[in-house]
């Protein structure tokens, strides 16, 4: 029998039931509608998280102190977290490093902020004049303070837009006003570019930097810092850079060559990686729960082809009678299921699409439908058809033609 033929008396079967032929493409557009809606959520996220960490700078490189295990499930003591002194951080800026361009320590500490009868919640950050370099700060009104305000320990600041707007919110000019943080005076000598929140819905201007010299004698009172942050010339040679600021510091802490590192090394790109993988691995979990609900739905077109074979007994029969074969018999009820299936995935597809963009304009998610993810739902659905037609095909075919015509 032609191929063409084949189609057209499929065709005209699907239409000829049009009610249970859309309820059996039901499922297909249900399952494959919340697949490209769960992939498109999760690679949307993804590339959300990896935007926002590479706008912090993928070369970033972050030395913490402490080892980066446990031992037993006990935390290491307290005091192998103050393994970062100044005395590291001079002896890395005359070094001479190869391949890091920038280096900030780093000492933080959350508190109450006031002006007058304002007050907001933030972080004061105590860092160096190239932490702007590192993290891609920019000073739009004022400026930044000097190595000079380090050296003297100055009571200056630069401020996020969140706390000038909380503190300032009659829009005056924050610029030489003097703020508060712990009750320890702060001058605002800049105010920093908005950058607003990140994929982990934190506010990146609600800050406040000030000289680590300051932050570590007039609010912390201590003498190590919470970490060191640094870039690389590139990205391309992040890993030559914490190579070299590995070897130097346990040359610094006098380390053996068999004892542990007492301070942790990680980059920007290390933790794009892994934040990436984490989203991965949540995708393909919502995608394989949306999936069932394919299976089920080739259940249904099954269920259903096997009803149309039981109906379409007399003329399974006459067609047999006239010379067509069990090849054609079988043929004729697999294009029937795989065109099904497959109308079912188009509607499904422009279902999850603009259920998407639904999502990403209702709800704010991040979204994004890769387009491996279409093709991947036409190869399925293709599959479904053959897979869950080849057995009402081949019950079809393997009549007797006698008996299917006899069959009332």
């Amino acid at each position: 029998m032609n191929f063409l033929n084949l189609i057209k008396i499929a065709i005209k079967a699907i239409r000829s039931n049009r009610f249970r032929s859309f309820l059996s493409m039901l499922g297909i557009i249900i399952g494959v509608a919340a697949v490209i809606i769960m992939m498109a959520i999760g690679q949307g996220s993804k590339e959300s998280v990896r935007q926002n960490i590479s706008q912090m700078g993928t070369n970033i490189i972050m030395i913490q102190p402490g080892t980066d295990m446990m031992r037993g499930g006990v935390r290491p003591d307290p005091s192998s977290m103050q393994t970062l002194k100044l005395e590291d951080y001079n002896a890395l800026l005359e070094s001479d490093l190869q391949f890091v361009s920038h280096m900030s320590p780093e000492v933080t500490a959350s508190g109450q902020c006031i002006y007058g009868a304002n007050n907001t919640s933030t972080t004061v950050y105590g860092e160096s004049v190239e932490y702007l370099d590192i993290r891609q700060l920019e000073v739009t009104d004022g400026e930044m303070f000097t190595n000079d305000d380090i050296k003297k320990s100055s009571k200056v600041c630069v401020i996020g837009k969140t706390v000038a707007t909380q503190l300032f919110p009659d829009g005056s000019d924050p610029i030489g006003k003097t703020i508060r943080f712990k009750s320890i005076p702060f001058k605002v000598v800049g105010v920093l570019k908005s950058k607003g929140y990140n994929s982990f819905g934190m506010d990146q201007d609600n800050l406040l930097i000030a000289p680590y010299t300051t932050v570590m004698k007039r609010i912390q009172a201590q003498t190590y810092f919470s970490s060191i942050n640094c870039s690389a010339l590139t990205e391309e040679v992040t890993d030559y850079a914490i190579d070299e600021l590995t070897a130097k510091l346990r040359a610094l802490h006098k380390l053996k060559d068999f004892a542990e590192d007492d301070f942790t090394i990680r980059s920007q790109q290390e933790m794009m990686d892994t934040m990436s993988s984490t989203m991965d691995m949540i995708t393909i979990i919502l995608v394989v729960a949306a999936a069932f609900s394919l299976l089920v739905a080739g259940i249904g077109i099954m269920n259903i082809m096997l009803v149309s074979v039981t109906e379409r007994t007399k003329e399974i029969g006459l067609r047999m009678s006239v010379g067509a074969r069990g090849f054609d018999i079988s043929c004729q009820f697999l294009i029937e299921s795989i065109m099904i299936s497959l109308t079912g995935g188009i509607i499904g597809v422009l279902v999850g699409y603009f259920a998407s963009i639904l999502c990403s304009t209702l709800f704010m998610l991040p979204t994004s439908i890769p387009l491996w993810a279409i093709v991947v739902s036409f190869i399925v659905c293709t599959v479904i058809g053959i897979g869950f037609g080849y057995f009402p095909a081949r019950k079809a075919a393997m009549m007797d033609p006698i008996e299917a015509i006899r069959y009332e």
